[in-house]
C-alpha cells in the first residue's frame, strides 16, 4: 500500500509512506489532509517492470559499454580505480569500453560480473 500526501496549493508530492500502513495512521493522515491524502492499493501500485514494452525497447538500444557506465557510476567508481580493480588497465582502456571504441572481451565481462555482482550478460 502506499499513502500519498500532496501540498494544497502546488498539488507536489509532501511525503509518501509505503508498506503495509495500520489503519490508525491512515485514519490520522485522512484527518489531518483531508483531500490530499490518496492511497494506493497493492495491485494498483506493483508493476514489473522487466515485462514492460518501454524496458525490453531501452535493453535492445543500450551497448555493453554504457552499462559498464552506468554499472561503475552507480557504486561510485572512477574509470582509474575499476582501471585497477580488474588488474592494470588505464583510464583510458576503461573510456574506450564506455564509449564502444574498445570492446569488452569474454575474460573481462567475467571480472566486471563479479565486481558489479551481475550476471555476465549484461557485458557482451
Amino acid at each position: 500500500m502506499l499513502a500519498i500526501v500532496k501540498k494544497r496549493r502546488t498539488k507536489n508530492t509532501l511525503f509518501e509512506i509505503k508498506g503495509n500502513i495500520p489503519s490508525d495512521v491512515l485514519g490520522f493522515l485522512k484527518s489531518k489532509f483531508g483531500t490530499d491524502v490518496k492511497v494506493v492499493k497493492d495491485d494498483e501500485e506493483l508493476l514489473n517492470i522487466f515485462e514492460t514494452g518501454w524496458y525490453k525497447e531501452v535493453r535492445k538500444a543500450i551497448t555493453p559499454g554504457e552499462t559498464l557506465k552506468i554499472y561503475r557510476e552507480n557504486i561510485g567508481l572512477s574509470q582509474a580505480e575499476l582501471g585497477k580493480k580488474l588488474g592494470k588497465f588505464t583510464r583510458q582502456k576503461i573510456s574506450d569500453m564506455e564509449n564502444g571504441k574498445r570492446n569488452i572481451s569474454k575474460e573481462v565481462a567475467k571480472k566486471l560480473s563479479l565486481i558489479f555482482e551481475v550476471p555476465i550478460d549484461k557485458f557482451i
